[in-house]
């Protein structure tokens, strides 16, 4: 290949060779995410996949897309940047599973102030990650250095993900039934939600976030930058294993927001709050901002990362597939017939 170099380019800040410097840096960590049906590695125009729909008989395609949010700030301040790429693969994935889809594959988007090879090479490190976790491989990306418009040490981080399902499998609104039991998935943490209001209460820019913080058990950056979890692989074994009715990704808009969306109008999902197991950054995190509880439900996840409806006959079999992949799920509610989609009580 010809050895590319423009001055005026570089003059006015954008430094070519940066690029394909961190395109190099990058492919050890491509290669990890590479699964049966990539025919292309990282370079081309285009990521080329070919998806194995052998055992489908109508195969529909789904796709996702999201960012990282105000939590990359957390990344920069604590020059940190090879955990955040797993919360873009995780807000992307754990969407498309909520309609039982299996991801295939991903690509991500990094704007950034000032090239910094070994910084996008740590933050494409975090999302070759997610995608190992998910099962779906990073077939392509682009990073754009944006001087002027971007700080130099400013950068976001977006993605998409495109996943497959039989049509006759697609988990739609119109199967959840009076009954079905409504089983939590624990959270990491925050994972990618509300941080705007988290770096209010917490004064993020002038915080010691390398200060222990008893309540917590580590620092408060520490807490605050712990990656969304990947709830793929034990959510499709769920599927397998029982008779799943819907499932809810608590992202932003916390459970009012998101539950609602699986649920069929004459019903509601009935959830006793004294269930809910809360990790202690939410209690914190309410505590000092005087939020009220009602705010925190309708922002956070508090703990729950997805609420799954299951077939009461199969929810012990949905939470035993979950445990022998790393989810130690748990009941919360119910579903029951009325007017409201949710209630917290």
């Amino acid at each position: 290949m010809a050895k590319s170099h423009s001055a005026s380019y570089a003059a006015a800040g954008v430094n070519i060779e940066a690029g394909y410097e961190g395109v190099r840096l990058m492919a050890e960590h491509v290669k990890r995410t590479h699964i049966p049906g990539v025919l292309s590695d990282i370079g081309g125009f285009g990521g080329l996949f070919q998806p194995d729909l052998s055992g489908m008989e109508d195969p529909v395609f789904v796709s996702g897309t999201d960012g990282v949010g105000t939590k990359i700030r957390i990344a920069q301040l604590l020059e940190k940047h090879d955990t955040i790429g797993v919360d873009c693969v995780a807000m992307c994935a754990n969407d498309i599973i909520c309609c039982g889809a299996r991801p295939l594959f991903f690509l991500d988007y990094i704007a950034i102030g000032k090239n910094d090879p070994h910084k996008v090479a740590d933050i494409v490190a975090g999302v070759a990650e997610g995608c190992v976790q998910s099962g779906c491989a990073l077939i392509g990306g682009e990073t754009a250095e944006h001087p002027g418009v971007m700080a130099a040490d400013d950068y976001d981080l977006a993605g998409f993900c495109v996943g497959v399902v039989d049509r006759k499998d697609i988990i739609v609104p119109e199967q959840i039934q009076e009954g079905d039991v409504l089983l939590a998935l624990p959270s990491s943490g925050l994972h990618s939600n509300g941080f705007s209001l988290v770096r209010k209460v917490f004064d993020i820019e002038n915080a010691d976030l390398k200060a222990y913080v008893p309540e917590l058990g580590t620092t408060l950056g520490e807490a605050l930058l712990v990656p969304t979890r990947l709830y793929v692989k034990p959510v499709l074994a769920a599927i397998a294993a029982a008779d799943v009715h819907g499932i809810s990704h608590i992202t932003g808009g916390g459970f009012y927001e998101n539950v609602p969306r699986i649920m069929p109008e004459g019903y509601c999902a009935v959830i006793e709050k004294n269930r809910i197991q809360v990790p202690a950054i939410f209690r914190l995190l309410q505590e000092k901002g005087e939020i009220p509880e009602r705010d925190m439900y309708n922002t956070y996840n508090m703990g729950v990362g997805m609420v799954m409806a299951v077939s009461a006959d199969t929810a012990a079999a949905a939470m035993q597939a979950l445990h022998d992949n790393g989810v130690e799920a748990y009941e919360i509610g119910v579903i029951r017939k009325g007017e409201e989609k949710i209630e917290l009580w």
